[in-house]
């Protein structure tokens, strides 16, 4: 699969996480049927910001609620602003109750 489309998949699955939720780069990889591709999903969302209609890429953490990506964002701040706006709390780059707020797409979404 040519990686453009790819990346729409990617794009598509973020753009269903719900506010104030969050899932990772390895889980949205899973459920495309890439395990194993959670980099490329993060290249994916390296460029998110170019892309229409608008991909949440600040929902998209590492597998262990970290802001990884941040430094993609207009400010290293950024990302970490835009979950607050959707009342997630972080700490020291890190998603406060990353488990309770995990969305996984594999269990909330049907392929």
């Amino acid at each position: 699969m040519p990686e453009k489309d790819f990346f729409e998949m990617v794009y598509q699955v973020v753009r269903l996480i719900p506010k104030g939720r969050v899932t990772s780069y390895g889980a949205i990889a899973t459920y495309l049927g890439a395990k194993g591709s959670s980099r490329v999903v993060g290249y994916a969302m390296n460029g998110a910001h170019r892309v229409k209609p608008k991909v949440p890429a600040h929902r998209v953490v590492n597998r262990n609620g970290l802001l990884t990506g941040k430094h993609h964002f207009e400010t290293p701040y950024a990302m970490q602003e835009l979950l607050e706006k959707e009342k997630i709390r972080v700490k020291e780059d890190k998603v406060v109750n990353f488990k309770q707020l995990f969305w996984d797409p594999s269990f909330e979404l049907k392929l």
